[in-house]
């Protein structure tokens, strides 16, 4: 067994606390990665507080994870040590299934193994990424651009293509008016792709200072949504609308928003069911579809895409001695946009 470090969570809603453990040995296309930062996502908090179902304990949260290779299985032959990789939120899965066999391993039906949280084929639980080290199979890990500036790669292993996914899924570009709604870690995520990919961008957020920020990522337009005549000056506008808000909100208004035919997307999942008005769908032929992240094949593709446009996260590093706290600035908004860790202050 492979030693590891990491900080963990030994019970339910309980501060994450230096922690030791052990990795699998290498297998025969198993790849071993020095991880060197890792991002924190809200979807780390909900694991730890049970919000989304009973956790594994003790529970290594995170599954954004930039790295290097240090060590190769036998038979490996996408990886060679000293290349720097990624890892997300799977790290196997059945590969037999329809969802496998046609690049929607991320819905794998039969065995899915996400990256924390989760159960090995091995049988033994999965822990993530605040750890010094982490053992995949090379077929969920995946090559970074020595371009890219490292600690910025990692979160776009979640909310990077989490962001990705819909856009290009939907085929958004040229031609396409696009709404994000919120400006947090996905929403400024999907500002800097929908704008490399040609789209008309437009920033729709409840904070009006937030403006200056948008345009920054070169969003196009800022409309506040609490402001009743700008909503009214967007009335049959976008093509699209890519909605990253988790928390509960009203998305009545934003659908109006919508030309004839246009299409809501939801990646943000708010806790709470949306009530939404059937007039407002009806009216214009809307649809309402939603998107989760995105399988091997779309995760490379993203980080080629980004390697060849010069597109990383905005974070703030710090140290993991700081994750309690970073928690409760994510809980509050307080940052622009994602945190990141730096695992060399383990």
């Amino acid at each position: 067994m492979i030693p590891a470090k990491g900080y963990a969570a030994q019970r339910a809603n309980e501060k994450l606390a230096p922690w030791e453990f052990e990795r699998r040995e290498l297998g025969t296309h198993d790849v071993q990665v020095q991880i060197l930062y890792t991002g924190v996502c809200h979807s780390d908090l909900h694991q730890i507080t049970g919000h989304w179902g009973d956790a594994i304990f003790p529970l290594v949260p995170g599954h954004e994870i930039a790295g290097k290779i240090i060590g190769v299985g036998s038979h490996v032959k996408k990886f060679k040590v000293g290349d720097l990789a990624a890892v997300g939120t799977m790290v196997d899965c059945c590969r037999t299934c329809e969802d496998c066999k046609t690049g929607h391993e991320q819905f794998c039906q039969v065995e899915p193994v996400y990256t924390y949280n989760s159960v090995g084929k091995d049988g033994k639980p999965t822990y993530g990424g605040y750890s010094d080290t982490i053992v995949v199979n090379e077929d969920f890990t995946f090559h970074v651009s020595e371009k890219l500036d490292l600690p910025g790669v990692a979160p776009l292993l979640c909310a990077g293509i989490t962001t990705w996914s819909p856009l290009r899924k939907w085929k958004v570009g040229k031609g396409h008016k696009l709404a994000v709604v919120g400006l947090g870690g996905l929403g400024h995520m999907g500002v800097k792709f929908a704008v490399a990919l040609g789209a008309e961008v437009t920033v729709i957020s409840t904070s009006p200072n937030k403006e200056e920020a948008a345009k920054k990522l070169g969003a196009h337009h800022f409309v506040v949504s609490k402001d009743e005549d700008q909503m009214k000056s967007i009335f049959h506008t976008f093509d699209f609308i890519l909605d990253t808000v988790a928390q509960d909100h009203d998305i009545n208004p934003y659908l109006a928003a919508l030309r004839t035919n246009g299409t809501y997307i939801n990646v943000g999942l708010p806790p709470k069911p949306w009530v939404i008005s059937s007039f407002a769908v009806v009216v214009g032929n809307k649809s309402i579809t939603g998107s989760g992240t995105g399988g091997p094949a779309e995760i490379q593709e993203m980080l080629d895409f980004c390697a060849e446009n010069n597109i990383v996260a905005e974070i703030e590093l710090i140290d993991i001695k700081d994750i309690n706290e970073a928690f409760v600035r994510m809980e509050k908004g307080d940052v622009l946009y994602r945190f990141v860790i730096d695992m060399a202050t383990l």
